[in-house]
């Protein structure tokens, strides 16, 4: 059968909460073996709901296919183990404040004068040196640091208090980028037979998203007097349709029966529809709210409009088109079974799946270590002393 692209490949994941751990844990899609070193109290995700039998299935969608060894890292017997793991590793993720890792003699210069071809990749807030490197950094903070809320804010009409966040893009993004980060250093490694040390910085990836702002920070231009990418009402609430170009606007008014629209000078070009797209969409409402949001989306559909009803996520998880794709995977743990979403990339030749398990904290603590050729009598002598702790 065919392996994934990274199997053979090792991975030691230092990481907490979202953004690092996604990241190792695409790695582990990709048929790599990672080794998620934990704490005695575990990552912190582990508490978070849902929780079924004490076993989060959060945790287990963004840490799926990993081991798990718990070491206390502020012992240097712990420290010791990780240097012996290191020397048959290909990637080191983590996410710890800048500095933390040094202080453990852990660091990239410590670890790359032994180990010159590790791929060593840290994810901070703000970066590893500057100003703001040793700040503090969750996700909802480098939203509003980086400029993120403040541009959502300006499209919504009437508001001036900014949203309240509960899904944490900064995670999801940093975790990606890091990831596409250890793959083409892993492709200079190829070539060069040397790794890297991979800093990357939460806020500029969030910057990265804001691809109009960042430049009309530069060049301001006068703000439109309504969004141009909104929710359209209908008869039983509301649908969104996508206009991106002349193509999809005059397709919007031949579905809406006003094929007149696209000549109107109010809208024809697009600086003046720009300024008129209040107007516009009233007008488009008049007809709209005849129509179920249904009825609105087969019109569209029929027409070529980029649209979508608003779903939930439950609803979305439904989507035949994800069925079709193999797009959710069954993870088991302690708690029973649950679905996680997929890499929303595949191969040709190769698989590409999260692994079908979530460990439970320290559950392959005596393994990992037994491999690294410690005998049972040092294990155990290490645990009793706090050092490790076995599952």
């Amino acid at each position: 059968m065919a392996t994934g692209p990274l199997d053979g490949m090792r991975v030691l994941d230092f990481t907490t909460t979202i953004a690092g751990p996604y990241c190792a844990r695409m790695m582990a899609d990709l048929g790599a073996t990672v080794i998620k070193i934990e704490a005695a109290d575990g990552d912190m995700m582990r508490t978070r709901p849902p929780l079924r039998d004490g076993a989060s299935s959060s945790f287990g969608q963004l840490n799926a296919g990993k081991q798990s060894i718990v070491l206390d890292l502020k012992r240097k017997e712990a420290q010791e183990i990780v240097r012996r793991l290191v020397a048959t590793a290909d990637f080191l993720v983590e996410n710890f404040r800048p500095g933390v890792m040094k202080r453990f003699g852990l660091d990239y210069e410590a670890l790359a004068q032994r180990h010159p071809a590790l791929i060593y990749c840290s994810i901070s807030g703000y970066g590893q040196t500057g100003p703001s490197s040793g700040l503090a950094a969750y996700a909802p903070a480098v939203h509003a640091a980086s400029g993120f809320d403040m541009a959502h804010l300006a499209y919504q009409q009437g508001r001036d208090r900014p949203d309240n966040c509960g899904i944490y893009i900064a995670d999801i993004v940093s975790g990606t980028y890091a990831f596409a980060a250890a793959m083409a250093a892993l492709a200079h490694r190829h070539a060069a037979g040397v790794g890297q040390h991979i800093d990357v910085s939460m806020m500029e990836s969030m910057l990265n998203l804001l691809v109009a702002e960042v430049q009309t920070a530069q060049f301001p231009v006068a703000p439109s007097p309504r969004a141009m990418f909104g929710p359209v009402r209908t008869k039983d609430g509301y649908i969104m349709p996508a206009v991106g170009s002349e193509k999809t606007f005059q397709c919007l008014c031949l579905a809406a029966g006003h094929p007149e629209w696209i000549a109107d000078p109010r809208f024809a070009l697009f600086p003046d529809r720009r300024d008129n797209w209040g107007t516009y969409i009233d007008l488009l409402e008049i007809w709209s709210v005849t129509l179920t949001t249904a009825e609105c989306q087969a019109a569209f559909a029929a027409a070529g409009v980029p649209s979508s009803p608003y779903r939930t996520a439950k609803e979305a998880l439904a989507d035949p088109q994800l069925t079709h794709r193999d797009a959710l995977a069954q993870v088991h743990d302690k708690g029973g079974s649950f679905n996680v979403v997929n890499p929303p990339f595949r191969f040709s030749s190769l698989p590409v799946k999260v692994g079908a398990f979530a460990s439970s904290l320290g559950e392959h603590t005596r393994d990992v270590l037994e491999q690294a050729g410690y005998p049972a009598d040092e294990i155990e002598t290490m645990a009793a002393a706090g050092i490790i702790a076995l599952g």
